[in-house]
């Protein structure tokens, strides 16, 4: 049972995520100004709709317009003309079907009867998408405000067809959607949400009391960072989308940023985020009671911890980066800070050092070297993908941790 106290929390959160947002929206271009400009298109979509159907055609059937065109303002140009001929078949077939069993029947409560369920099975007809329900719902009003007849269907077919048109231009000539940003926000969040997954099981390490509790956050946070991936996914596929259909006028304009992360970063991440969760795998197992060794301990597991400290710090640095550089890629700019150097000079030194233990390892037990040399490994992973070998002239420290 809620509490009232935790609706009163949930309800002050509520209110600090909307003024935040709000705060966002005004102080520079980001995701949620984006979100404002598209709401202001939508009304003023429907209003356009509405005063071209009442007010100049004076329409009876006015309000199928910015019904329509509201709906039809989406995140994307591409998305809203898709969806335009979706609804307008929807809606073709609702009005149609529910006309000719009125006329059939005679009777409204039998025409409802005969169309509804059989328009309910045709809304999820993967063709029209998510505007399949606008079938039904049409065929509702179409029956229930009033006779049928063909000066009826066609002024409402008519209006449809308007409130589309006025719906997609707004869409496509206001500012049209683009989604580029989206993918290095989400890009940047995925590469902090890794520094801090690593940053936590240092910090959990050095502590050195491990249990089930902690095994159980290092896996939520693994799954957190996966949910960060789709969501840079998703990102990405809008922003390709974005651009279909709009591609030649947004560079017209100088709307396209040019700077925008390859989409060969995705999978940088992605591989990134699969080492990760390789690695919080075999921590969660070695700390398993069940399991004859644990995770490294004493000055072995000190190393470690300060290399996933080193390693979530270069996931940060490389977020920092992406928010902030123009032009320039994050790993260029990242390379000409002194604090890279100095923190690949400690991670050579740390690998020297759990190489050792390494080797110590292998003349006591045998467990325990195959838990330190799959964590060791997972770690060299994330920090070759971190420093990928050959894409700088001025350093391939990937290749240099692996041979040292």
């Amino acid at each position: 049972m809620i509490r009232v106290s935790q609706v009163g929390d949930r309800m002050r959160d509520e209110a600090r995520a909307v003024v935040g947002a709000a705060r966002r929206a005004g102080s520079g271009p980001g995701r949620e100004r984006d979100l404002v400009a598209q709401s202001l298109k939508a009304a003023a979509a429907a209003l356009l709709a509405w005063m071209v159907a009442r007010e100049w055609l004076g329409d009876p059937m006015a309000l199928m317009a910015p019904w329509v065109a509201v709906v039809l303002v989406q995140a994307t140009v591409y998305s809203s003309l898709r969806r335009a001929a979706q609804q307008f078949a929807a809606i073709c077939v609702g009005t149609l079907l529910a006309s000719v069993a009125q006329v059939v029947t005679g009777d409204t409560l039998v025409a409802l009867a005969l169309s509804v369920p059989v328009l309910m099975l045709l809304s999820n007809w993967p063709r029209l998408g998510d505007q399949g329900i606008y079938a039904t719902t049409v065929a509702l009003f179409t029956l229930t405000t009033g006779a049928v007849s063909g000066s009826a269907i066609g002024h409402r077919l008519a209006q449809a067809a308007l409130g589309a048109v006025i719906g997609v231009a707004v869409n496509a000539l206001v500012l049209p959607p683009i989604h580029l940003r989206d993918v290095r926000e989400n890009l940047a969040a995925l590469a902090h949400e890794a520094g801090d997954v690593l940053t936590g099981i240092a910090e959990d390490l050095r502590q050195g009391d491990w249990d089930a509790s902690t095994a159980a956050n290092w896996s939520h946070a693994s799954t957190r960072l996966a949910r960060r991936l789709d969501g840079l996914r998703a990102a990405r596929g809008w922003s390709e989308e974005s651009l279909r259909l709009t591609r030649g006028w947004l560079r017209a304009f100088h709307r396209v940023p040019l700077d925008v992360p390859a989409g060969g970063e995705d999978e940088r991440w992605s591989r990134i985020t699969g080492h990760v969760a390789a690695l919080t795998r075999a921590l969660t197992a070695a700390v398993d009671d069940n399991r004859i060794a644990g995770p490294p301990d004493g000055t072995t597991g000190e190393s470690y911890a300060r290399l996933l400290a080193l390693l979530g710090e270069a996931c940060r640095r490389e977020s920092r980066s992406l928010l902030e550089s123009c032009g320039r890629t994050a790993r260029q700019e990242s390379h000409s800070h002194d604090p890279r150097r100095r923190a690949e000079a400690a991670m050579r030194e740390l690998h020297r050092t759990l190489q050792t233990s390494l080797r110590d390892h292998a003349g006591l037990s045998a467990a325990r070297t195959a838990v330190l040399g799959t964590l060791l490994l997972q770690a060299e992973n994330i920090w070759a993908e971190i420093e990928r070998p050959g894409e700088d002239g001025n350093l391939d420290s990937a290749v240099r941790v692996r041979r040292s």
